[in-house]
């Protein structure tokens, strides 16, 4: 056991993205399988999506199988093939997610941002958070490079601020997505209004956590009154923010 330990540190890894990659792409089959055939617009959606799921089930598979065969794993554990491959694999991965969760597009979500497809939907995600934590594990393992282990030790609460960050894009990217998509004519319902307040949300609260990681990882610190009234402010908008957009009026209803 020590030993499998030893060759393959990634291997329940790669089993886990080979599992997440058929899934993705067993459902991408059905989405295409289940479309119209005059539905053009969102073909390349589907053709890009087919092509990264078959690929890094395919590439998955031929990496797990090689860390299974003692022989064949030297060649590809801790290698630079092993980490080119997850450079790659982290940028499909990044794309298929912007276009699957893409509510023009049509595969995971509708027109109106509900969730169509949940297996394509959190897979997709799933997938894409794999590829990101095998990029890490090799960094850290080959090259001994530990950045969140150093960041986190240069002040407090950086990891949270750095969540807050990641959020907060999430948050003004999905409101600038719905208000391309939906918005542009009369809104009776209200919810453009609401997909804009998400906007202005998420562009303020990603330009406050950028700025505090950026003085905390300058500086190691940030003055405490600049932080405690950031958190303060930002506590308050997110407060509105959930029950405003993720009402049943609001645009995040549909999830």
């Amino acid at each position: 056991m020590t030993t499998t330990s030893t060759r393959s540190p990634r291997l329940s890894q790669w089993v886990a993205f080979l599992v997440f990659s058929t899934i993705t792409m067993g459902s991408v089959i059905e989405v295409i399988n289940s479309k119209n055939e005059n539905e053009n617009q969102s073909k390349s959606a589907q053709n890009w999506s087919l092509f990264c799921s078959i690929t890094t089930f395919l590439v998955t598979l031929t990496i797990v199988s090689m860390h299974l065969h003692p022989i064949a794993s030297i060649l590809i554990v801790g290698t630079k093939i092993e980490g080119g491959i997850t450079i790659l694999l982290s940028i499909f991965w990044v794309a298929t997610v912007s276009v699957v969760t893409d509510s023009r597009r049509g595969l995971a979500v509708d027109e109106f941002g509900a969730v169509a497809n949940g297996n394509l939907y959190y897979f997709s995600w799933a997938g894409f958070l794999c590829s990101i934590t095998l990029l890490v594990n090799y960094l850290r393992h080959v090259f001994h490079v530990d950045v969140a282990g150093e960041l986190r030790s240069r002040s407090a609460r950086l990891t949270t601020w750095s969540g807050l960050l990641a959020t907060s894009l999430v948050v003004m990217g999905s409101s600038a997505n719905f208000y391309d998509a939906m918005c542009g004519g009369d809104d009776d319902t209200g919810k453009c209004s609401r997909a804009v307040f998400g906007i202005v949300l998420g562009a303020m609260a990603t330009l406050a956590a950028l700025a505090i990681v950026g003085m905390k990882i300058a500086t190691a610190n940030a003055p405490f009154l600049v932080e405690a009234g950031m958190a303060f402010m930002l506590v308050t908008l997110f407060g509105f923010g959930v029950a405003f957009i993720t009402s049943e009026k609001g645009p995040g209803a549909p999830l």
